[in-house]
């Protein structure tokens, strides 16, 4: 018979190795599923209900989690049930826009526990990573966060993003490209990146519109037209990290030249872009609409809210506009459809909140493009949660991640 030494250190390693793996396990179950009592844990973890007990006092201890009440007896003592504690850990969330970015702390609950700060920046920003973290750090301060109880930064960002090496190929200066590199010197935390429409879907996908959908197409669509995508329940982002592409596919043969350098993408047929340099085309050839006589003189502070207003109430020529880039992206999600499949398509975006004005266009379009069988098991919907997506989505991945890897306390 071999005698095994319980301490000798690579049986310690392994147990320790264990015991983490399934703490790590408890606190992701209860992120996603809380409240959850020891057995439950110990059934959905596949370990004994000592070992979970156990496990359970040491993170109490800890102040990771705590009990949340008493669960239902089935012929006993009713078992204390289990969540995260309110104020244990938090993640920094941060949205990046074309011009300007989001930034706000969530708690193990998805909860902000501050209004989002407003930051001016974009992806070729050389100050991009200070002005961040100089916000950031002022948002911990004001509400008296422990450094160490921020456990990682997740930031969502347009670009050709490959999360798993936290580069931004579409950032110009190239030393500048590693932008999780140097998110991490200067946050000294667990940093994650991806795309911001991927970042968008996945928010949708646990909390909006999408929920509970194996296949569903979220568009954002704003200064370029953003795609994530959910494929069996999984959010998809191909070889390289780099699908959903939606901006750069061809509409028009021999359009416009499109910001990647190709001409006739659906960016230059459907995006915010478009939008204004219709209308502002319009404006210069004073064109009756409520919009000449309002920006005239000022057609540069002209925004695509102050287009979907003047279409609410009335104003013809800004409802035609609506209309053309609403059947453009139409012809584009028709393309999507016929190759997906995806039970619904959630639009987000400035461009979204026109509702019916864009709304009837894309369903004309659909139909003309669609096979009838494939067009009626897909719903087209607007996004509840739109501005928030993007942040909800960075926070649950971050959870995810930190729960799912390497995490100490």
């Amino acid at each position: 018979m071999i005698l095994v030494n319980q301490k000798d250190p690579i049986v310690m390693s392994v147990n320790e190795q264990n015991k983490s793996r399934h703490k790590k396990a408890i606190l992701r179950l209860l992120y996603f599923n809380s409240p959850l009592s020891a057995p439950e844990l110990s059934k959905k973890i596949g370990i004994s209900l000592p070992t979970t007990l156990l496990l359970l006092q040491e993170l109490t201890s800890s102040g990771l989690i705590s009990v949340k009440g008493t669960g239902v007896s089935t012929g006993g003592r009713k078992p204390a049930i289990y969540g995260l504690s309110d104020d244990s850990l938090y993640v920094i969330a941060c949205d990046m826009g074309r011009f300007v970015a989001k930034l706000t702390i969530f708690n193990t609950h998805n909860e902000k526990i501050s209004p989002p700060r407003f930051i001016e920046t974009h992806i070729d920003d050389e100050e991009l990573v200070p002005k961040l973290h100089t916000v950031a750090m002022e948002l911990t301060r004001k509400l008296h966060i422990p450094h160490k109880k921020i456990i990682g930064l997740g930031i969502d960002m347009p670009g050709l993003v490959d999360s798993r090496v936290g580069i931004n190929y579409t950032i110009k200066n190239q030393k500048f490209q590693n932008i999780r590199e140097r998110l991490e010197q200067a946050f000294g935390t667990y940093v994650y990146i991806d795309n911001d429409a991927r970042m968008q879907a996945y928010g949708e996908y646990i909390f909006g519109k999408a929920k509970s959908c194996r296949n569903a197409i979220i568009v954002n669509w704003s200064w370029g037209i953003g795609m994530g995508m959910v494929l069996n329940g999984e959010l998809y982002g191909g070889n390289t990290g780099f699908a959903g592409e939606f901006s750069h596919i061809q509409i028009d043969e021999g359009g416009d030249l499109c910001i990647c350098g190709k001409r006739g993408c659906l960016e230059t047929v459907a995006s915010v872009n478009t939008i204004l340099k219709l209308a502002r085309q319009g404006i210069s050839d004073k064109i009756v609409s409520q919009l000449t006589g309002q920006f005239g003189s000022r057609p540069e502070n002209l925004t695509t809210d102050d287009i979907i207003a003047a279409a609410r109430s009335g104003d013809e020529f800004s409802i035609n506009i609506l209309n053309k880039v609403g059947y453009a992206l139409g012809k584009g999600l028709s393309i999507v459809i016929q190759l997906m499949n995806p039970e619904v398509i959630v639009l987000g975006g400035p461009v979204a909140k026109a509702n019916q004005f864009v709304l009837t266009p894309i369903q004309q379009a659909l139909n003309k493009y669609c096979l009838e069988k494939i067009l009626a098991s897909t719903a087209i919907v607007t996004s509840e949660i739109d501005e928030q997506a993007g942040l909800l989505g960075c926070a649950a991945t971050l959870y995810q991640q930190i729960f799912s890897h390497s995490f100490s306390k």
